[in-house]
């Protein structure tokens, strides 16, 4: 009879998960982030520095072998760092990144409340640092001053 109920509540509960997902897609933060992300897909000058960028990255990962010795070196990581700034410049990216954290936080506080729900001490990974660094709980030296060292639940 045991075996019964876990699987019943198991089903339930995925059952349950799915339909918070299927909300999550619903939501305006993905539709924004698909959108976003369709724009940034379409724009030509995003795609060419991407690709750029990618091969200025292949050549940096190269140089990097060799470090600040290589005679490439600073000229290859100005490269580098200037591409992915142009790229990062871009409308259709900046709008893209800002749909794109929106939608992260709306996960994470999805996230953070079901963790809320089981114990105050369960870690939530985030992109976010400061939202990571406000959840605080045992594991990831919060309140608790137990740091990593001892585990409360």
């Amino acid at each position: 009879m045991l075996d019964t109920v876990d699987t019943l509540d198991m089903t339930l509960l995925i059952d349950e998960a799915y339909s918070l997902a299927q909300m999550i897609n619903d939501s305006q933060e993905v539709a924004d982030y698909l959108l976003a992300k369709q724009q940034m897909e379409q724009d030509s000058e995003a795609q060419r520095l991407r690709r750029l960028f990618e091969q200025k990255k292949e050549l940096y990962e190269e140089v990097q072998r060799f470090g600040k010795y290589h005679p490439d070196f600073t000229r290859v990581s100005t490269e580098v760092r200037e591409t992915k700034r142009a790229l990062e410049m871009l409308d259709s990216v900046q709008a893209f990144k800002r749909a794109e954290n929106r939608l992260d936080d709306l996960l994470y506080e999805v996230s953070r409340t079901i963790a809320d729900a089981v114990s105050p001490t369960i870690k939530v990974p985030s992109n976010n640092p400061f939202l990571e660094a406000k959840s605080g709980g045992c594991g990831s030296g919060g309140s608790c001053g137990c740091g990593s060292k001892k585990k409360h639940g």
